[in-house]
């Protein structure tokens, strides 16, 4: 008895020291917390590149190699949030990081049977386990319950689980359900099918245990453990449990989107160190991916060596749809490595469509306007000819435009003036880059004497294929043009306009239907260009929703003889066209209010009828007596030319010396036209040859190459 009393006696005493040790244990809670903050170190997830609904487009390897890439419950299927829950922490919602009935469960269940039998770990007590990995001992649990505590403080409920799904392991380096769900089954997890979801749930317990690639039948175990379990918890029915047994597991690790990698790899670059590891850009990752399989497949039937670019932009809004850099990154052959989307390349005659309508916009010529294309000589000694050296007479500009004519075009730009016409392409956002430096613009401009990105070419389109205001081509949203950019007048909307009716009526790319004959089709009006030596292959169009352009060529710069823009470039502007919904207004759309009388009649006032070319008064026009001397601009001497290539046709150019001309091969002459600068000559096998050009005094020049 008297031991009984000293018992209840001493109850008062082990309460007041309990609630002494829970009030000492409250006041330490915050010195503790900021003497041993959580270490969320690893919760800083991969950099990663997005379009533009949040679909990976490329992830980098986080400094630890690993691919973790965040994830919230928003970007995951609220199904598999239920299967999570329902396995790993069913009372997740109202505990505090620990919970104290799996607590006091596990407890009795080790007595009762002397070892452990279930765990009291909870997705909090995990995700700080992984925040911090500790050996599986109790005191490591002990401080686990510590930190899920603190976690909780920290980081609420939601912040917590997003911890989880960024950081659970998932088999090899694969951490996170974004990560997981890409690797396995290449897809993002916002819809998963109850097995997939299943799957994902049972993962973490063992990761490389129960990898599918590796232990089929391990995972298969731990997936219908998870399922079953779901049945009971009324997750699932039984029969939806059988439908995703059989579901196939993942037979292979998938590698992680590789999209976009040229644009991706310059905004991460461009990144501070303090902006999100997420990059959001304007792309639509379904159309980057089917344009790529596109451009890597016109690379494959145009041969080896020769690279590829494509860019798709909002007309209105200059925002990137797709951007194709090459047809392969790792392709050191075709150096896919370089982005050629951003490289300076002559744009051959990409840029006439702004010359002519700088024209129409000054009220100097008109569609029906006609132009002499023959050779003629310019003031400055400048003496341009047409691709093929064929000249066509009395053409319309609209016809001179649609077929690429350059006599006609430098006659135009004559009269716009090259100083204005290098001004207005700085207004369009193209950086003025000449051979020779930043000297006077000349002629020569007109047929791409001076060196453009296919970027800044596409946002010239964009301007014309709108209002004629600039439009800044961005990648990264709200990254446009300012204020003052926008204001930037390229061209009235009347001459645009004009521009775009001219360009819509241009012969189809090669391989392609008119557009006039194809039923519910589009209407894509485009310009083509070749630049000198065959070095770039240009097509740039719009249909009234988008602009695509395209280039093609080598990375080098070295010629790519007989491809010119119609019949390589055009063919695959027109294919990436088809991958774009129908535009609601085609072009050239309806005329503005602002065109002018003039230009909706075809009686033309005398100063419009004709466009006078410098020798219009008469006089030899490919005038004798240049004191220039003869000189083989194409091919070089010593040049080593690809047989492939060269085996569809070498085009031969001389300049200067005094016309005609007249062409040698290997001593034998071509059969060709004396007054023109160049020749055409087909090999007929590989080795050494020897050209040579003489002209009308006699004077001769040659050169040795090698076709291998």
């Amino acid at each position: 008895m008297r031991n009984g009393v000293a018992r209840r006696d001493r109850r008062p005493f082990r309460v007041a020291a309990f609630a002494l040790l829970m009030a000492a244990a409250l006041v330490a809670a915050p010195v503790l917390d900021r003497a041993f903050p959580p270490d969320l170190s690893r919760l800083a997830p991969a950099l990663t590149v997005t379009a533009r609904d949040g679909a990976v487009l490329r992830a980098f390897l986080s400094p630890d190699e690993t691919w973790r890439l965040p994830t919230t419950r928003a970007d995951v299927d609220p199904l598999y949030l239920r299967m999570l829950m329902a396995y790993e922490d069913a009372r997740f919602g109202w505990h505090p990081g620990v919970d104290p009935l799996a607590v006091i469960r596990a407890t009795g269940q080790a007595v009762v049977h002397g070892r452990v039998v279930s765990g009291a770990s909870t997705l909090t007590m995990q995700a700080a386990r992984l925040l911090e990995p500790r050996p599986r001992t109790l005191p490591s649990k002990l401080v686990e319950m510590a930190r899920a505590l603190q976690l909780t403080a920290h980081l609420g409920r939601d912040g917590v689980l997003d911890a989880y799904l960024t950081l659970a392991p998932f088999g090899g380096n694969i951490e996170g359900v974004r990560a997981a769900a890409l690797a396995w089954w290449g897809k993002a997890p916002r819809r998963l099918t109850p097995g997939q979801a299943a799957l994902l749930v049972a993962l973490p317990q063992d990761p490389n245990g129960l990898r599918p690639d590796r232990h089929p039948e391990a995972a298969r175990a731990a997936r219908a453990k998870v399922l079953w379990r779901m049945v009971e918890a009324g997750v699932l029915t039984a029969r939806q449990a059988r439908e995703a047994e059989a579901e196939p597991l993942p037979t292979l690790r998938r590698p992680l989107p590789l999209l976009a990698p040229h644009l991706a790899r310059h905004l991460i670059a461009a990144r501070a160190p303090d902006d999100p590891p997420a990059v959001r850009t304007t792309l639509d990752a379904a159309l980057q991916a089917r344009a790529e399989t596109l451009v890597r497949a016109h690379a494959a039937a145009l041969g080896p060596r020769l690279s590829i670019a494509a860019l798709a932009v909002e007309a209105e809004t200059g925002a990137v749809r797709a951007w194709v850099g090459s047809p392969d990154l790792l392709d050191t052959a075709r150096l896919g490595a370089i982005d050629m989307v951003r490289a300076v390349r002559s744009p051959g005659s990409a840029l006439k469509p702004l010359i002519y309508g700088m024209a129409f916009e000054d009220g100097v010529l008109h569609p029906l306007t006609t132009i002499d294309d023959r050779p003629v000589r310019f003031g400055d000694g400048y003496a341009p000819g047409n691709f093929g050296f064929a000249h066509y007479g009395r053409v319309t500009a609209a016809e001179a435009l649609r077929w690429s004519l350059n006599v006609p075009a430098v006659a135009v730009l004559d009269r716009v003036g090259p100083l204005r016409f290098a001004a207005r392409l700085a207004t369009a956002g193209v950086t003025p880059r000449r051979q020779g430096g930043l000297g006077r613009p000349g002629l020569p401009l007109a047929l791409g004497g001076l060196g453009v990105t296919l970027e800044e070419l596409v946002g010239l389109y964009a301007a014309l294929a709108t209002d004629g205001r600039r439009r800044v081509v961005h990648a990264v949203p709200g990254a446009g043009g300012t204020e003052a950019d926008e204001a930037a007048r390229v061209l009235s909307p009347a001459a645009a306009w004009q521009v775009r009716s001219v360009l819509a009526d241009a012969p189809p790319a090669t391989g392609f239907a008119p557009d006039a004959a194809t039923r519910g089709g589009r209407t894509v009006a485009f310009k083509t260009g070749t630049s000198y030596g065959f070095r770039d292959a240009w097509a740039v169009g719009l249909d009234g929703g988008h602009i695509i352009g395209v280039w093609v060529g080598r990375a080098d710069g070295t010629p790519v003889p007989g491809h010119i823009g119609r019949d390589t470039a055009a063919p695959l502007m027109r294919a990436l066209f088809d991958l774009l919904p129908l535009p609601p207004h085609p072009v050239p759309g309806p005329p503005p209010a602002d065109l002018p009388a003039v230009m909706r009649t075809a009686d033309l006032p005398p100063p419009l009828r004709r466009l006078a070319l410098p020798d219009a008064g008469g006089g030899q026009s490919v005038a004798s007596g240049t004191a220039d001397p003869l000189r083989l601009r194409f091919p070089p001497d010593g040049a080593t030319l690809d047989w492939d290539q060269a085996a569809l046709g070498l085009a031969l150019e001389a300049a200067g010396g005094d016309r005609p001309y007249a062409w040698l091969v290997n001593g034998r002459p071509l059969d060709t036209a004396p007054w023109h600068r160049g020749a055409q000559w087909r090999p007929d096998g590989r080795g050494r040859a020897r050209i040579t050009v003489i002209d009308r005094d006699g004077r001769s020049v040659s050169a040795e190459i090698w076709l291998d």
